[in-house]
């Protein structure tokens, strides 16, 4: 979870950005964000996508620290994974960017 803004490395800034450098997951953040924590069968219906689809675009935004996922048992014993928002933040300014350009790992070039 990044929320501490200002001492953020160039590699998680990467990851968030490029997370977010996507509608569909702009549009998963901003329904989980309103809506609470909801489970991958519910969001791929509300967001109009399908699950395996929603779920890659999850699995990119759990990488980078934006959703967190439980597994939880229904009451008729099906295993629903449920996201939710992080409480994450971000300023993004000329002096945070260069900030976190100093700290970038070989890996983020690529």
């Amino acid at each position: 979870m990044i929320n501490n803004y200002k001492n953020t490395g160039g590699d998680e800034v990467l990851a968030m950005l490029a997370a977010l450098a996507n509608p569909h997951r702009l549009r998963i953040v901003a329904t989980l964000a309103t809506g609470g924590r909801n489970y991958v069968s519910q969001l791929a219906r509300e967001i109009g996508i399908s699950r395996p689809l929603l779920h890659l675009h999850l699995q990119k935004l759990e990488a980078a620290g934006l959703v967190v996922s439980q597994l939880e048992l229904s009451p008729d014993g099906k295993a629903l994974n449920y996201f939710e928002v992080t409480d994450f933040g971000l300023e993004l300014t000329p002096a945070t960017i260069a900030q976190a350009a100093k700290s970038l790992t070989a890996h983020s070039e690529q």
